[in-house]
Order: structure tokens, then sequence, then C-alpha cells
């Protein structure tokens, strides 16, 4: 029976073409599930969002007409835009229109949901990303260098810290850092809305202090994941044999220890950038930033049901999506995985 190239992992056991071809079967079930998972979580979603919408305190119509407004024009606007229907009616209508890329028309502004919701996910993506750019390397060269000096002071200054920082809201942090950095020592402008043309410095510059409480509270996620990982590297098999064989401490770390210590923290970062880009409500509401998390926020505020069912659906299909990549990103990167059942 003819056999393949051992997998990239030290350690790993050698397979066959028979078990390696077993192994893509299960892998593609696995991930196959996974999205079977994905799709009822987001119908699930749809249906607690559409409720959740249902249940805000107000009327449709007088939160767009205003206090003052003759009932019977509010009565009137709210047959105008359907709210007065069923509500199983409603749902359905919403989802197949939503289904077929139809956000729907929103109620504060009369235009296309769509064009609203893309651009405030572009402007949340490059607050997300530039976080996902600093933290990213930074909390990861934080964990390992905190395992290859394991209990010693540096590493439980990084724990302490990359702890410390995880627990403090990021409602905490951006006024500390607003009151510091923007008020105090005036370094930073604290609104991160940028002129209109403002060159790529000039939006840099109103990003920092906003990225800064997403980095604070993501590194030590990171970090702990990437040391937990790289002292359990660095503590296997393989990693003494190589030790034993001569290999410089260098070459052991970069070749043996790092690409299966960084596994899980594959997982994490997938997940987290997720997050990034759906979870900033706190961050761009204080900081003045029209991304899709103060999107939502203002169309929960005006009864804007189209505006904030397309938000919240459209940040639950990119965290599942972030979720779903990560998942398979970590059983194909992981040769473990791939010569023993995908659970």
């Amino acid at each position: 029976m003819n056999t393949v190239s051992p997998p990239a992992a030290p350690g790993a056991p050698k397979v066959s073409s028979r078990s390696n071809a077993g192994s893509a079967a299960r892998i593609a079930r696995f991930i196959g599930v996974r999205l079977l998972l994905a799709i009822i979580t987001l119908w699930l979603l749809s249906v607690i969002v559409f409720a959740g919408g249902q249940l805000l305190p107000g009327d449709v119509g007088r939160a767009i007409l205003g206090p003052l407004a003759d009932a019977r024009a509010v009565a009137a606007l709210n047959h105008q835009l359907g709210v007065d229907r069923p509500l199983f009616t409603q749902y359905a209508g919403w989802i197949a229109h939503f289904l077929r890329g139809d956000m729907g028309q929103s109620y504060a502004y009369r235009a296309p949901v769509a064009p609203f919701i893309g651009e405030a996910l572009l402007n949340s993506a490059k607050l997300g990303a530039l976080a996902f750019i600093v933290v990213v390397p930074l909390g990861i060269a934080g964990g390992v260098y905190a395992a290859l000096h394991e209990g010693r002071w540096i590493d439980r200054t990084i724990s302490i810290a990359g702890l410390s920082a995880t627990v403090v809201p990021e409602f905490v942090s951006s006024i500390v850092l607003i009151l510091v950095f923007g008020i105090w020592l005036q370094w930073l402008p604290i609104e991160a809305t940028f002129p209109p043309g403002s060159n790529a410095l000039v939006q840099l510059q109103h990003l920092i202090l906003p990225v800064l409480p997403l980095v604070l509270v993501f590194f030590g996620y990171i970090a702990r994941m990437a040391r937990a990982g790289t002292v359990e590297a660095l503590d296997a098999d393989y990693t003494r044999t190589a030790i034993l064989k001569g290999l410089p401490r260098r070459v052991v770390i970069m070749r043996h220890v790092l690409r299966n210590a960084l596994l899980p923290t594959v997982t994490v970062a997938a997940t987290q950038l997720g997050y990034m880009i759906g979870g900033l409500v706190v961050v761009e509401t204080l900081f003045h930033y029209q991304g899709i998390g103060s999107l939502i926020y203002n169309a929960a505020k005006g009864k804007d049901f189209p505006m904030l069912e397309a938000g919240v659906l459209t940040v639950g299909v990119i965290y599942t999506a972030a979720n779903l990549i990560a998942d398979a990103l970590y059983v194909v990167l992981n040769p473990r995985l791939r010569v023993r059942n995908a659970q």
C-alpha cells in the first residue's frame, strides 16, 4: 500500500492514501455539519431579532411623525408601512425579501436599507481591521514571549496585564482613554468621524483612539491562547526530540513549537474578527463613529425595524461566517484531526 508524505506537524502519524481520502471525507462532513448549524443559527437569530423589534416600546408611526401628530395620520402611516399586519405575515415577507437581497425600506429615511448597511459596514470594517492588524501580532508575540519565560516575572506581568485589560468593559476604557489622550493631553481627536476627503493619515489619526479599547480587550484573549499553546508545544515529545538532536533553540521554536502552538489562536483570532466588525456598538457610540454598531443602536431608538433587523442579521451572518471559517481552518491546518474522526 502506497504511503503519502507525512503531515506537516512533527510527531503526527503517517497515513495511507486511503486514510487520507477518508480524512478528507470526514473533514468535508465536519464542515457540512457546521454549515448546517450556521444556517439554523441564522434562522433562529432572524426570529429573535424580529420578535425583539416588535417588543420595543413605542409606535412606529408616532416615532416618525412625532408626538404631536394626529392619531388618524399615525394609523394611516402604520397601515402604509404594513406594521399593522399579523406578525407572521410581516416576518414571512421580511425574510423572503432579505433572502433575495432586498433589505427593505427604512422607516426613518424612506430609502432602501442596503446602502446604509453597506456604508456603515465598510466604516466598521476599517475600524475592526485596524484593531485586528494591531492586536493579533501583539497578542501572539506577548503570549509566546510569556510562555518562553514561564514562571518568571515577565510571564506573570503579561498574564496579569492581559487578564486585567480583558475584564475592563469597553465603555470604561474608552472613557479613560478619551480623558487622558483626548482631553488632558490633547494628543488625539476624541471623535472617530473624520472630515470628508481626508487622506489616509488623517483617517488613521481619528481611528487610533477608538482602536485602543478593542486592542486592550482582545489582547488578553489572544495572548492567553498563544501562551497556552506554546507551553503545551514546549512540553511535547517532538520538541524534546528536536532538542536532543542538537537543533538550535531558535530553529526548534520556529519549526516545531510555533507551527503547532498557534493553531488554537487561529480560531480565536477569526472569531474576534467577527466581533470587531459587528460588536462595536459601545465604541462607535462613544466616539461618534458611523459604523454598523451605531446604526443598529439608532435604528432601535427610532423603531426603524427594517434597518434594525437588517443590521443585526448582517452582523449575525458576518459573525457566523467568521466562526465557520475558523472551524474549517483549524481542522484543515491541524494534522491530528486529519487522521482521526472529526467530531
